[in-house]
């Protein structure tokens, strides 16, 4: 397990883009101005011993020492020390829809997104619960497993679309099954299921997978996302909408919020159904059902302990930095030999 301590500093990664870029400016006006006065093979004659290999190599070394300096600053850390945390919380996953039918904007800025809002702004408010993601649209993908590390469940939220899962469909039963493995039936803590999803539900057992997700004790909580009066899916180029999905007939499809579906799941469980239309209205209800559940204490391991790894970028800088004070502009015998720019060739032409 590792983390980067001072992210802040990445920002400084654009000083060596502006070096390569003001390195190449340099190097196309010098040759230019070079061209101008002298031949390349005259020039040769004239500098027989200078190395156009050498400023390339300790522009390189210096570079490259610039960023491991950079990395110093950011100074990435290990994880030395495990230890076994007591924790009062819920289990919670959440499955989130990817399917197509996501990318209809009848929610803005779209029904993905807006789910991956609403997920988010519920995992900002927990505390010492633990949290899973599933992904679905024709089949169920797991993305996370259970877990108290809420920076990297954000993270793989952030990384989720509609391109992800290449079977197209809402396989919602599926997604329930998976979700179910996610939890630990050898313990006694209460679990969650969220499911996030436009309803369209493209298999005829989700019902009867809740039920036995309910025998369980999993209770599902189901959040639609959408419009009851549909919308057509979107298919963008660079952002621009290009066109839309169309059927076999060549039909514009209109994808709708199914309310009845994701009622009847969440019900066979004791669960809510929550419209997803407004968000601040979405966790208001998830915070009254995570007051009401009962939390249960479990364990969990962490990293407490982690060990600064900054020397050895600056290591690596500045022995870089040494050999480039040693290194002239002259060619060594063993470059020389090599001949990397058929230096000796142009020479003996002339």
């Amino acid at each position: 397990m590792y983390q980067l301590e001072e992210k802040i500093w990445f920002w400084l990664m654009v000083i060596p883009a502006l070096v390569v870029v003001l390195f190449f400016i340099n190097e196309f006006w010098k040759t230019r101005a070079q061209n101008k006065f002298i031949t390349r093979s005259s020039l040769l004659k004239l500098s027989p011993n200078f190395s156009r290999f050498k400023p390339y190599l300790k522009s390189l070394m210096n570079l490259i020492s610039l960023i491991f300096l950079i990395l110093a600053l950011v100074n990435p850390q290990v994880g030395s020390k495990m230890e076994t945390y007591k924790r009062f919380g819920i289990d919670i996953v959440f499955a989130i829809d990817v399917s197509r039918s996501m990318l209809a904007e009848d929610i803005a800025p779209n029904r993905l997104e807006k789910s991956k809002q609403i997920v988010n702004q519920i995992i900002n408010k927990l505390n010492s619960d633990r949290v899973g993601i599933v992904a679905y649209a024709g089949k169920a993908f797991p993305q996370l497993p259970i877990t108290t590390d809420y920076s990297a469940a954000k993270m793989f939220l952030q990384n989720m679309n509609t391109d992800m899962i290449s079977s197209q469909g809402t396989a919602i039963d599926e997604a329930i099954q998976l979700s179910t493995t996610y939890f630990d039936q050898d313990t006694n803590t209460s679990k969650l299921l969220i499911i996030i999803s436009d309803g369209e539900d493209h298999n005829n057992s989700s019902l009867d997978i809740a039920k036995l997700a309910a025998s369980k004790g999993i209770k599902i909580y189901t959040v639609g996302v959408g419009k009851e009066k549909g919308s057509p899916i979107p298919i963008k180029k660079n952002g621009v909408i290009q066109n839309y999905k169309r059927d076999n007939n060549d039909e514009v499809v209109i994808t709708k919020l199914n309310k009845k579906v994701l009622t009847e799941i969440a019900e066979i469980t004791n669960g809510n159904f929550i419209n997803g239309e407004n968000t601040t209205f979405v966790i208001n209800e998830i915070d009254k059902i995570l007051l009401e559940t009962e939390k249960v204490e479990f364990e969990t391991k962490q990293f407490s302990d982690f060990d600064d790894q900054f020397q050895l970028f600056i290591f690596i800088a500045f022995i870089l930095l040494f050999f480039d004070i040693f290194m002239f502009d002259s060619k060594t015998s063993w470059i020389n030999s090599l001949n990397l720019f058929n230096e000796n060739n142009a020479t003996k032409k002339d």
